[in-house]
């Protein structure tokens, strides 16, 4: 019974808000809302509803309409919600105007992930990581934390103690962000030294959307156990493997998965995380086949690589994840609305713009199941091979032969 109660009161309740503008319509927005709850429950809130408005832009004071404000206080005050969650940032006037006229918590998409992130970090690399997005968050909209010290109108000599504790802290934060930013430097140079102890094996680096099943691929082929969950950004550090296939030896990466709308300064915390990708000989995409929005998904991904690990140019296996939980739905003969995605079975979706990938680039997979898993260590396995030939040519011309003399003996090289 002890276990209830606490369980309940860490279960915040929460409603969600969406715009709908003329650069992203009503089905784009309840997709973002979609991903949004996955925050929240991730999080650990309850979603209780949604609210979204139609609107040119967003209202520069309080993001929705007054009278969309008005209803989503009513609804708040009817159902016991203790929190309201904004998909885009909010400005600091827009959080202080929408806690004055709502009275309960107010969080934005950033700040969402940005606890998210607090909750999951482990590691003391990570956890630098996170306060110091935490910090660059923090700093501009140190104002409204500060409102209940305001006692006295602004002017020559009328300046409130808010605004002398507002100085101090920015000081102390920028201080700590200082201090943070030399951390992070220090790792940095601590891990590009260890990647060069590790010799010149050719580094494989899974990258993708947060949730794809990085983390099951990477326990599936490193025989290892990463922690991997059903939740987003399960995984927040990197882990690095050693995994042999067919007696060719290689280090395998797993990474921090990328998100749409993921908040700048989050992402400038990460880059010595994102390190490894940018080291990274071959690069294996993970995607999702199985949700609705995974064409937007892999250009967030290909987006956050060019910026951010100059990525070009590196060679790409692209593998589609979790078919078998790919489900579509046939239409009726007589509907003559056109097709979407949701309506083609996946032997007709592979016909489709994934037919111009390069075979050798693209494979269907189930990391859950096991299906087509050894397809992919075939792919891995000839990449990594071509890329070790390129760094030492003895080596290749010694496994060729050795190959050679395992097929005359009726072996493959992993049996020999």
């Amino acid at each position: 019974m002890k276990d209830l109660v606490i369980s309940r009161e860490t279960t915040e309740r929460a409603l969600l808000v969406g715009l709908v503008t003329p650069r992203q319509g009503e089905a784009k927005v309840n997709e973002y809302l979609d991903e949004l709850a996955f925050l929240a429950q991730t999080a650990g809130a309850e979603v209780v509803d949604r609210f979204t408005q139609k609107l040119e832009y967003p209202n520069p004071r309080t993001f929705v309409g007054q009278g969309k404000l008005e209803e989503i206080r009513q609804y708040v005050e009817k159902n016991d919600i203790g929190m309201v969650i904004f998909d885009d940032d909010l400005s600091t006037k827009q959080v202080a105007n929408i806690e004055k006229a709502l009275q309960v918590k107010i969080l934005d998409r950033s700040s969402l992930i940005l606890d998210i992130f607090a909750k999951r970090a482990q590691t003391a690399t990570a956890k630098t990581q996170v306060e110091l997005a935490q910090y660059q968050y923090l700093l501009p909209r140190l104002t409204r934390m500060w409102t209940h010290l305001e006692r006295q109108k602004g002017g020559i000599g009328m300046r409130g103690p808010g605004e002398t504790q507002i100085e101090t802290d920015r000081r102390i934060i920028q201080r700590r962000i200082s201090l943070l930013k030399q951390e992070l430097a220090d790792i940095d140079r601590q891990k590009t030294l260890q990647r060069k102890n590790r010799g010149k094996l050719t580094r494989v680096a899974l990258v993708g959307y947060t949730n794809v099943g990085k983390s099951t691929l990477m326990n599936l082929l490193s025989k290892s156990d990463v922690f991997a969950e059903n939740k987003l950004f399960a995984t927040l550090d990197t882990t690095v493997r050693k995994v042999i296939i067919d007696n060719l030896p290689f280090l395998l990466t797993d990474t921090v998965g990328f998100i749409r709308k993921l908040p700048p300064h989050l992402v400038e915390s990460f880059k010595s995380t994102l390190d490894e990708v940018r080291d990274a000989d071959l690069l294996v995409h993970v995607v999702d086949i199985s949700h609705p929005g995974f064409e937007e998904q892999i250009e967030v991904v290909n987006k956050t690589l060019a910026e951010v690990c100059g990525s070009a140019g590196k060679p790409v296996i692209v593998v589609f994840n979790k078919i078998d939980a790919y489900s579509h739905v046939p239409k009726d003969e007589d509907d003559l609305t056109p097709r979407t995605r949701e309506n083609i079975p996946l032997e007709e979706l592979k016909q489709t713009w994934m037919n111009r990938l390069e075979l050798d680039n693209c494979v269907f997979i189930s990391a859950k199941k096991g299906i087509n898993i050894d397809e992919l260590k075939d792919k891995i396995y000839q990449r990594a091979k071509e890329i070790h030939s390129e760094r030492f040519p003895y080596n290749d011309f010694l496994f060729n032969h050795y190959e050679e003399d395992a097929a005359s003996e009726g072996e493959t090289p992993s049996e020999a």
